[in-house]
């Protein structure tokens, strides 16, 4: 495992990393940026395309916010990601997530691994009715 890399702090952020920062900011009306965001600008232009496609696959679209934030945290569950499940808890919980939902997601997620890995592991074959595309 890599040492961890120092966030980037606004004051000693280069000015591309800075307009990064303010349209974070800007974008989650918030007045601070996470350290994700600061350990990413030590390569400016993965920080620049990692938000830009947080813009847009987060923002506004077919599914609304929590149910976004929900499956976010979901997928950090299942991957192991305690900061990813952290922030996006937190968003999912400020746009209404009760703990019954919480816990009841992460049934979900722990059934969902254990299902996949016994189908993985006996090579199940899909049903015909399954097989038609949605």
């Amino acid at each position: 495992m890599s040492a961890a890399r120092a966030p980037i702090e606004y004051a000693d952020a280069s000015p591309e990393v800075r307009a990064v920062y303010d349209d974070i900011m800007a974008t989650r009306r918030t007045a601070w940026v996470n350290n994700f965001w600061k350990v990413l600008a030590h390569d400016p232009p993965t920080l620049r395309r990692i938000w830009a496609n947080i813009k847009e696959v987060m923002g506004p679209g077919a599914l609304d916010p929590l149910t976004k934030e929900m499956l976010y945290v979901a997928v950090s569950a299942s991957n192991g990601c305690h900061y990813c499940i952290a922030s996006h808890g937190t968003a999912a919980r400020n746009r209404g997530m009760s703990e019954a939902q919480y816990s009841e997601l992460l049934s979900i997620v722990g059934l969902a691994n254990e299902t996949n890995r016994l189908v993985t592991a006996l090579n199940v074959p899909i049903d015909r009715q399954y097989s038609t595309t949605t």
